[in-house]
């Protein structure tokens, strides 16, 4: 069985639940990155960023998406690929540069308290956290979000079916929980 889509639908029902935000929990809502109906979807989410190659026209369609308000969220890659993440981006936004971000963020305070959001460990690595910011200033609004050498929609996936630990599978959740928390609030 695909992991595609359980985590997808995992993840919005649980955050409906525990927050006032009525997500889409029955059916997906996949779009391409120059598609006009990504302009309703305040937040975006991109699994695999590694072996993402944007046309001309994704590239600006994600940018014109990200520069009228939109954030995404790059998930589930590790070493390498981020070189990949890197150049996309480039192109996406030739002048932005993505900064490391700590447990001490707001990002990682905007729902629930997370002070070492390093724990998380999907790879057996040390994740770190990246953002982008309008005019490369972290004072500003963050436009993008990358959990590298991590895989939270691995714990989305899985949880409830005993594959992981039902605390770092919290902790996944709580962090995902922040991310759109924090978008839909900046």
């Amino acid at each position: 069985e695909l992991a595609y889509p359980r985590g997808e639908r995992n993840f919005p029902k649980l955050l409906s639940e525990l927050s006032t935000l009525r997500t889409r929990t029955h059916e997906s809502m996949i779009l391409s990155l120059n598609d006009p109906e990504l302009m309703k979807y305040p937040v975006a989410y991109m699994s695999e960023p590694g072996f993402w190659s944007p046309s001309d026209a994704e590239a600006a369609g994600l940018r014109s998406y990200l520069l009228k308000g939109g954030f995404i969220i790059f998930d589930d890659f590790r070493g390498r690929d981020w070189n990949n993440l890197e150049r996309q981006m480039a192109t996406v936004l030739p002048d932005a540069r993505w900064v490391q971000l700590d447990g001490t963020h707001p990002i990682f305070d905007s729902f629930y308290r997370i002070p070492n959001p390093e724990v998380m460990n999907a790879y057996d690595m040390f994740p770190t956290y990246w953002a982008m910011f309008v005019d490369n200033d972290p004072t500003k609004r963050m436009i993008a979000i990358a959990n590298r050498d991590n895989d939270m929609s691995e714990y989305w996936e899985w949880s409830g079916n005993g594959f992981f630990a039902v605390d770092i599978t919290n902790e996944a959740y709580k962090i995902g929980i922040n991310y759109i928390v924090y978008a839909l609030s900046r």
